[in-house]
This record gives C-alpha cells, sequence and structure tokens, in this order.
C-alpha cells in the first residue's frame, strides 16, 4: 500500500520512512506543506501520515481541502503532545486518527493498521487473481487453500505488479518503486526477486501469473478474478 507522510522534520521523516518500508508499504515522503498538496492532487495514496507544523501550507489545510474535494484517503495527524485543540479540530476536519509527539513506531504501524482495516472494504484490501489472494491489511497471500509466506520485498513486488495486471513495468520502475533506488543497469535485483516470487505463488507446477516481456520488464497477467 502506498503511504504518504508529511513531516518536516529530517530524522523524524527518516524514522518513519524505514519502519513502514520495513513492513512492507510503499513510501513516498513530502516535507513541505505545499509540495504534499500537489502530489495529493496528482497521485493516489491509501493512508496519509500528516504533521500539523509544516513549511508552506499547514497539515490541518491540506486535510480541510481534502475532504472539501471529497478525497476519502485516511488521514492520520501528527501532532504535539500539548496542542489538544489541534487535535480536536483535526478529528472535526475528517482526519481519521492521531499520534502525538514523540511516539514509539510500533504505536504508529498499529494506528496505520487499524485505520485501514476500519477504512478499507474488501474492494480495497483483498487482490485476487484466479485462485490467488493477496490481503493488503493482514498481508496474507494464499493460492487456493496454500498459505504463503512472502519476505517484504517479494509481498511489495507482487502487489505492485497485481494492481495493473496486463501493464508491462520497466525493470527501473520496479527498482524505484519497491526498492525506492535509482536504476542502475547493471543490477539484476529486480530478476531475482521475481525469480524468487515466482517460485514461491507458482510451485507445484502452478502456472504462472508473472510474466517477463523480452527486453523490457515485468507484467501480471490479466486473468479471471482481478
Amino acid at each position: 500500500m502506498r503511504i504518504l507522510v508529511v513531516e518536516d522534520e529530517k530524522k523524524l521523516a527518516g524514522f518513519i520512512r524505514k519502519g513502514l518500508e520495513e513492513h512492507g508499504f510503499a513510501v513516498t515522503v513530502s516535507r513541505n506543506g505545499d509540495e504534499a498538496d500537489t502530489l495529493l492532487r496528482a497521485e493516489p495514496f491509501d493512508l496519509i501520515v500528516l504533521d500539523i507544523m509544516l513549511p508552506g501550507r499547514d497539515g490541518l489545510s491540506i486535510l480541510k481541502n481534502l475532504r472539501e474535494r471529497k478525497n476519502t484517503v485516511p488521514v492520520i495527524l501528527v501532532t504535539a503532545r500539548s496542542e489538544a485543540n489541534e487535535r480536536v479540530e483535526g478529528l472535526n476536519l475528517g482526519a481519521d486518527d492521531y499520534i502525538a509527539k514523540p511516539f514509539f513506531m510500533d504505536e504508529l504501524l498499529a494506528r496505520v493498521q487499524a485505520v485501514l482495516r476500519r477504512t478499507s472494504g474488501d474492494q480495497l484490501s483483498v487482490l485476487r487473481a484466479g485462485d490467488l489472494m493477496v490481503n493488503l491489511i493482514t498481508r496474507e497471500v494464499t493460492r487456493g487453500k496454500e498459505k504463503i509466506a512472502l519476505p517484504p520485498r517479494e509481498f511489495g513486488l507482487l502487489e505492485y505488479l497485481m494492481r495493473s495486471p496486463g501493464r508491462v513495468f520497466t525493470r527501473s520502475q520496479i527498482l524505484e518503486h519497491v526498492w525506492g533506488y535509482s536504476f542502475d543497469p547493471g543490477t539484476n535485483l529486480v530478476d531475482v526477486c521475481v525469480q524468487r516470487l515466482r517460485a514461491s505463488i507458482d510451485a507445484r507446477g502452478r502456472e504462472s501469473f508473472i510474466e517477463p516481456v523480452r527486453g523490457v520488464g515485468y507484467r501480471f497477467r490479466k486473468v479471471e478474478g482481478v
């Protein structure tokens, strides 16, 4: 799932990003309110972690504009512990939860998962293709009746491809989205991860969902149930 973290404190933003990425989330960080507002008008996100005090447009203004545009993306506000009035105002504007600084990463993760459970219906939280099912909230993968345990990177790769069946993604696109790296033409990181993923979900001679596109990259095959 894609999460936008809007936080101007560089160290805290890095701390949040690392913690979320370790649990398989794709994270974009913005450290300026105006930039964040532009991103939210151009790209879809599954959840926003939004600091209130920001350079440029403040967090409450961003939240208000989101709700006025009928954008229902879940928002967790980050507030100073002493600012109870801001928390109340944020909840009244349509925030789904808040967390006060300082906080532990485990608490933020628990709040993220709780908000996603509350706000995501089955259509949003579960991806299906034939007998393959991926639950984005519980991070469970099943094929038929078999449960498949995937490491975070392989889970992120599967989700990324599965969200756009039939679309061809270049290795550069995959590397940037799943790993957050700029493309290095000398690396085979994507190919190795795809091989491991296919070995996991296509075990016992099952038909493969992930297809290589010669000279370009990979795609998730369109099948009934996607």
